[in-house]
């Protein structure tokens, strides 16, 4: 079958929507340059109003693209493996947690693999994806960069290190709302009201994070910044230090990262 679009998709999940949604809004594809295969009605209208296509199944997506995103779950991966198995198959790009090109390769029978690791904040155009695409030719490389520049930041890393990707960036947002939900209800046990303390929040750890990214300041420096002796901040960071908030947050990732090894076997 001649190749009639660009992309590709398997999968039509929160993570694909934000993808294709960026591609199109930045006009790095154009909507009907994209067909998806999504067995779920209610998720395949969510494309089908995007102006995507709509395939038949998986092989006939595949059959129809020059690169296919696989957005499926690692779990639901060896079904939609065994069906495209035979397929003369184009650039695959994986966003699979812990599923290595190597194994991907071998599942599906594809030559050129390239895996990414992209975040949640994709859906607002402020995600940071890690990518491998030492298999790609130049030309296809750029294909696939632009792809996840459109949804936000994107950089090339070692394959090796895509796991520790995944546990730093990957599962990282639910880290930073999991603080913020915490900041929140410390405000709130303080005497906020919940939309007061949300305010204040999220707002200081947005402009935190703006300073962290516009500054020429280390994070140390930074830290020192808003530390006066003998006052708040550092009553709060000692009280940090003493519950080994650090440790706490290595623990966390190398958690995420342990699981992701677990994906790949």
């Amino acid at each position: 079958m001649q190749k009639k679009v660009k992309l590709g998709v398997i999968g039509g999940g929160f993570m694909a929507q934000a993808i294709v949604n960026g591609a199109v809004r930045k006009k790095f594809l154009a909507a009907d340059q994209v067909i998806v295969s999504e067995p779920d009605e209610a998720r395949r209208m969510v494309f089908a109003e995007l102006g995507a296509k709509l395939a038949a199944n998986n092989r006939d997506a595949a059959a129809s693209c020059e690169f296919l995103l696989i957005a499926v779950k690692p779990q639901a991966f060896a079904s939609v493996a065994e069906e495209l198995r035979g397929e003369p198959l184009p650039v695959l790009i994986s966003i699979m947690a812990g599923k290595t090109k190597a194994s991907v390769k071998r599942a599906t029978g594809a030559e050129k693999v390239a895996r990414i690791m992209p975040n949640l904040p994709c859906a607002v155009g402020a995600g940071m994806a890690g990518t491998d695409c030492s298999d790609l030719l130049p030309e296809e490389r750029a294909f696939v960069h632009g792809l996840f520049c459109s949804v936000g930041e994107a950089a090339e890393v070692r394959e090796d290190l895509l796991d520790a990707v995944t546990g730093v960036s990957g599962s990282g947002p639910a880290y930073v709302y999991l603080f913020l939900q915490s900041l929140i209800l410390a405000g709130v046990e303080q005497g906020m009201t919940e939309a007061q303390a949300k305010q204040f929040a999220i707002q200081t750890v947005s402009g935190g994070v703006e300073m962290a990214k516009t500054s020429d300041k280390s994070l140390e420096e930074l830290i020192a910044a808003v530390s006066s002796k003998g006052g708040t901040t550092l009553a709060a960071l000692d009280s940090f230090r003493r519950d080994d908030f650090t440790g706490c947050v290595r623990r966390a990732v190398d958690a995420a990262v342990r699981r992701a090894k677990e994906l790949s076997e």
